[in-house]
């Protein structure tokens, strides 16, 4: 990390803890230091895990679309802890690799297709204050995803926005997964990213 929580982290303690840290071991390699941020408030915790984990199990959107999301969601709003985990989940979920790592790019990119795009764009739209969305924006996602699809997509960016927005709050930054993991480093925000990141 570049820099320090702006709470320190508590010791991760007890049979919950234990199970807690030999997931993140066997996941990360070693048990990062946000999650001893949350541990000072375990329902928070519990509850964040528990929506984040039933979202994984959502099967009515592509995954490509829902991760490629969230990684605009983090590079907007600046969490690189939520862009790097997700940069480092596309490996794991046997993603395109080299479209992830573009994601803080995209609108200065050729790599993605037009409905990867359309996804790209509505998160950003969803994302700013105030939200940008119109309706010539989900028409041609309504009919890609179908309602469901689009319901599961909004609902995963909603959920990017609590995580994105807390992490920056508490000044939890990027712990280095997938570098670790020795990936391309993600490519760094485009000139046409300035002017939409201001209205974040």
């Amino acid at each position: 990390m570049t820099t320090t929580p702006r709470i320190p982290a508590a010791p991760i303690t007890g049979i919950y803890g234990a199970l807690v840290k030999k997931f993140a071991g066997r996941m990360f390699g070693s048990v990062p230091e946000s999650l001893g941020v949350m541990w000072h408030h375990l329902p928070a915790l519990k509850a964040s895990m528990a929506y984040g984990q039933k979202l994984q199990k959502w099967d009515t959107c592509d995954e490509t679309l829902k991760t490629y999301a969230h990684m605009a969601v983090a590079s907007l709003v600046g969490c690189s802890w939520c862009l790097d985990f997700n940069y480092f989940m596309a490996k794991d979920k046997g993603l395109d690799l080299d479209k992830a790592r573009e994601v803080p790019r995209w609108r200065d990119s050729d790599v993605f297709s037009p409905l990867e795009r359309q996804v790209l764009e509505y998160a950003e739209a969803a994302s700013l204050t105030p939200p940008t969305v119109t309706d010539e924006m989900v028409a041609p996602l309504l009919e890609a995803l179908g309602p469901a699809g689009l319901l599961e997509l909004t609902s995963v960016i909603g959920f990017a926005n609590l995580t994105t927005r807390s992490n920056t709050a508490l000044g939890i930054e990027s712990e280095g997964f997938a570098s670790a993991c020795g990936m391309k480093p993600l490519a760094q925000p485009g000139p046409s990213a300035a002017a939409v990141g201001s209205r974040a």
